[in-house]
């Protein structure tokens, strides 16, 4: 098993082989577990407690596992003392190699009332002090401003090609992500479903954790994969023994499959967050700032340092570890500079856009040192390209939208929804009530947590208080499939934004191109599909772009026909005509009642045809038939 805590006595943490702990006010050269002779420092908060990761020490902690080390262990040589490695990863995960995210679990009813401040932020009648507000505006900031306390951690990787004891990165390894624009910061959730326990065990954190994960709908093992969830325990509660003889720590990090919690979800990372002001300046309170300036620098110390370990070991200790036989041998990137006060790596504060807060260095391999700031690394091959794509159902003014977005190479981790009545969701699948009956466009962005590459698909959805449940019956209505099925469609129709220049999707990265030869040609587009009867109406909808070589204003030479037609092919009407007249820049949404065909079997066909010079070309996209 393997964690991270925080201890609260020296000036940096230590951890013993099988965990990493930081003990509070110590320096880095503590003690932790010799590989060597495989002692364990009795002082380190993860002495019989492996699961502890990156255990934070208390200052006083901290200073024994000092004196101890100084008498029992020895520093063979290696690459360098603190140097960390590679540890081969655990479940195939190692670093958050993308963009991270974070949320926030206010775990128990002991918090009080909840409210909103004026930044929008969460606040709790239990936390006098502000401390979790304070923690929202530290993780809104972290990307901000040009800080680079966050570069630090991207010199480290995972990814097939980084091997087991590794210590600088490969060429096409996967890096830490740099949380560019200040999105680190995913969620906030205040479950006061019940009292967080006294004295809550850690696989009762786990719990909490795998519970938060399905609270904000992150179902999936990629939804989780560059996710942590921070469980934060009310002041005047001991979880795992905080602030107790047996819990001299200020906080710790881990994954669910370690604590033993199972998980449906994927793996879980997590940290056991304590109210580390109730143990003072043992936790950091005033450790860099003095007076009420500093009143909450041991949150964003504390919390700071099991953030940068967890996004560098994720599921300890697969991730970025010591391996030397040191004494700081077990010990993560932060908990090799905790509690450091002077010269370099000193802990200070960190500008960011949300407020200046007290931030420690972590350990840097590249600079051989403990570094409060670094360039960050752009790295290499890591992240993938997604394409965003989503179904829906309606039943009356609701609308019910399925996420089935997927990602070449990488993962999914952000869903940014516009329902084009002013509401937005970042969840992943989400319902949204409209105020009044219409037609909404409604677009779905998807973030690549690794490349940072986008992708947005826009579909008209149609809702009414007329009753019964409404849906969209195009199969495939963006091409998103990347294949024709069930379309029907000409050879050469089928277009993605990478494999027919010069036209371009107007939602995710696949369209269908009819016609732009420049020669007699004709295209067809059709797909059948039955409206179910009882229905109230029938719309359908497209997006359509037209651009031409043709220079008259006055004569049609190039058409596009839109027709319904019976399960014989009969024509039974035809919507519309559009030619080389009706060219524009960008997408056109057109939309026609087919209301008169419900209960009936019909194929919906666009044909294209084109004359024998001077190309016009017919772009088709987002085609919905809504029913309700």
């Amino acid at each position: 098993m393997k964690t991270c805590s925080i201890a609260v006595t020296a000036m940096t943490a230590l951890l013993a082989l099988s965990g990493g702990a930081i003990a509070a006010g110590g320096s880095p050269a503590a003690a932790g577990q010799a590989a060597s002779s495989q002692v364990a420092n009795p002082y380190a908060p993860n002495y019989d407690h492996p699961y502890r990761h990156g255990a934070v020490p208390t200052r006083e902690a901290h200073a024994q596992m000092k004196q101890w080390a100084a008498f029992h262990l020895d520093t063979p040589a290696a690459t360098g003392t603190q140097t960390l490695s590679y540890g081969g990863g655990i479940d195939g995960i190692g670093v958050t190699s993308g963009t991270p995210k974070v949320y926030l679990v206010v775990y128990g009813s002991q918090w009080g009332t909840a409210g909103t401040d004026a930044n929008g932020n969460m606040t709790l009648s239990g936390d006098s002090a502000g401390a979790v507000p304070y923690l929202q505006q530290m993780f809104k900031g972290l990307g901000t401003n040009g800080e680079l306390w966050s570069g630090v951690m991207t010199q480290y990787c995972d990814g097939a090609g980084v091997s087991s004891g590794a210590t600088a990165c490969p060429t096409g390894a996967s890096y830490v992500g740099y949380p560019t624009g200040g999105a680190t910061l995913a969620g906030v959730w205040y479950d006061n479903s019940a009292a967080s326990p006294s004295n809550a065990t850690a696989a009762q954190l786990g719990q909490e954790a795998v519970k938060a994960a399905g609270h904000f709908g992150n179902t999936t093992a990629a939804s989780n994969r560059y996710v942590q969830y921070v469980i934060l325990s009310p002041t005047g509660t001991h979880p795992d023994g905080f602030n107790t003889s047996s819990g001299q720590f200020c906080a710790w990090h881990d994954y669910n499959g370690d604590v033993g919690v199972s998980s449906s979800y994927g793996d879980i990372a997590f940290t056991n967050m304590p109210y580390v002001l109730d143990m003072g300046s043992s936790c950091g309170q005033n450790f860099v700032n003095s007076g009420s300036a500093g009143n909450l620098d041991g949150f964003s110390l504390v919390n700071g340092h099991e953030y940068a370990e967890t996004i560098s070991d994720q599921n300890p200790a697969g991730g970025w570890t010591n391996h030397t036989g040191s004494s700081y041998n077990g010990q993560e990137n932060a908990d090799e500079c905790a509690w450091l006060s002077s010269g370099q790596g000193a802990s200070a504060n960190v500008a960011m856009s949300t407020g200046n807060f007290a931030m420690q260095s972590t350990w840097s391999n590249d600079t051989n040192r403990c570094d409060l700031a670094h360039p960050v690394v752009g790295g290499g091959g890591g992240g993938g390209t997604p394409t965003a794509n989503f179904s829906y159902t309606t039943n009356g003014l609701t609308a019910n939208f399925t996420d089935s977005s997927t990602d070449s190479g990488g993962s999914i981790t952000a869903h940014a929804w516009t329902f084009g009545d002013g509401g937005t969701s970042s969840a992943t699948n989400p319902s949204h009530t409209y105020a009044a009956n219409g037609t909404y466009s409604v677009t779905e962005t998807v973030t690549d947590g690794g490349s940072g590459k986008t992708s947005s698909k826009t579909a008209s959805v149609a809702v009414s208080s007329g009753g019964g449940g409404g849906s969209q019956l195009i199969v495939n209505p963006g091409f998103e499939t990347g294949t024709a099925s069930p379309w029907s469609m000409s050879s050469g129709v089928l277009c993605s934004n990478s494999s027919c220049s010069g036209e371009t999707a107007h939602g995710g990265t696949w369209f269908a191109w009819l016609d732009g030869y420049g020669s007699s040609h004709t295209d067809t587009v059709s797909q059948s599909v039955a409206i179910p009867s009882g229905k109230t109406s029938a719309t359908l909808t497209f997006y359509l772009h037209i651009d031409t070589a043709e220079t008259t204003t006055t004569t049609a030479y190039d058409k596009l026909t839109v027709q319904v037609l019976n399960s014989s092919g009969t024509v039974l009407k035809t919507l519309a005509t559009y030619s080389n007249l009706n060219k524009a820049s960008g997408y056109t949404q057109r939309s026609f009642d087919l209301s008169a065909y419900i209960g009936q079997s019909v194929t919906i066909k666009f044909t294209g045809t084109e004359d024998s010079s001077l190309q016009t070309s017919f772009v088709l996209d987002d085609v919905n038939l809504n029913v309700q």
